[in-house]
């Protein structure tokens, strides 16, 4: 029973980094039609810059992770102002494009940090474990299934429920149309890569709490945000969140029993999923 619980609980704090990392791409794709394979860089740079900030500067972990956002946002914001936003309409371009730009960014990142990896981190109040079931379990894990939690709310509140949640989601459904009501697509595009960025830069530093930083970082978490947005499907924050917590759910389960092909039942969830629903659990036509 015991083991049961705690291999529940890192499936869920797993399962929550990978959907951070994947609600931001899945938005950007299912709202603009852009395929951003920098995405993974974004969250290792933040988790970089989270780093430096709360470990090197000493400055709060809040601080740190307010700094990983902002960075990944501002760098994400570059990318689609500078280049991105004139390829909305050509799929192949916008795939060689920001995929060019993640080596670009890995190497500009090893020459700023080095090669060497950083040890997971975390905020003073989380370090340590409490007790379930007589096992002892890591605090920041638990914060981590809290703050994806919480942050998943806002993010469907926002989407849901706000004049701009209505806007984006009248911009997937049809652009001429929404643009011909007087709305600035372009400057909507523009807040929404940048929010994306910003919730990636986010993830690498609470997924800094479980997995730490290092160089090759990006194009991983890059392989798995795509799985999640596969499973749950493109635009959706709810498809990202039961499809980021399934993944690590089996991911956990996975490894506790069958470690020699725990990767491997990832991807045959992923077969399973396409099978039944081949946009994804709660994807959309786009």
């Amino acid at each position: 029973m015991e083991n049961l619980v705690i291999n529940l609980l890192n499936g869920l704090s797993y399962g929550m980094v990978l959907f951070l990392i994947a609600s931001g791409m899945s938005i950007v794709m299912g709202a603009m039609n852009i395929i951003n394979l920098s995405h993974g860089v974004l969250y290792m740079i933040g988790g970089y810059v989270g780093w430096t900030v709360a470990v090197k500067l000493g400055a709060p972990f809040a601080l740190g992770l307010l700094a990983g956002g902002l960075a990944a946002g501002l760098v994400g914001l570059m990318l689609e102002r500078g280049f991105l936003r004139f390829l909305y309409k050509q799929p192949n371009e916008q795939v060689l494009l920001s995929f060019g730009f993640v080596y670009i960014l890995s190497n500009l990142s090893l020459w700023v940090w080095g090669g060497w990896p950083r040890m997971p981190f975390t905020a003073k109040f989380l370090s340590g474990s409490f007790e379930i079931l007589g096992r002892a379990y890591p605090k920041a894990r638990f914060a981590t299934i809290v703050f994806g939690l919480v942050l998943a709310g806002i993010l469907w509140w926002l989407q849901d429920r706000t004049r701009v949640g209505a806007m984006v989601r009248a911009g997937m459904d049809n652009k001429e149309i929404t643009m011909g009501l007087g709305i600035n697509l372009e400057r909507l595009f523009a807040i929404v890569f940048f929010v994306a960025s910003f919730i990636a830069g986010l993830a690498g530093v609470i997924g800094a709490q479980l997995l730490g930083v290092y160089n090759a970082l990006g194009l991983e978490i890059l392989l798995l945000a795509l799985i999640v947005i596969i499973v749950g499907g493109v635009g959706s924050i709810q498809g990202a969140l039961l499809g980021g917590i399934l993944i690590g759910l089996v991911d956990a389960f996975g490894k506790a029993l069958f470690p020699r092909f725990a990767m491997f039942t990832m991807y045959f969830t992923m077969i399973i999923v396409l099978l039944l629903k081949p946009r994804g659990l709660f994807g959309r036509k786009v």
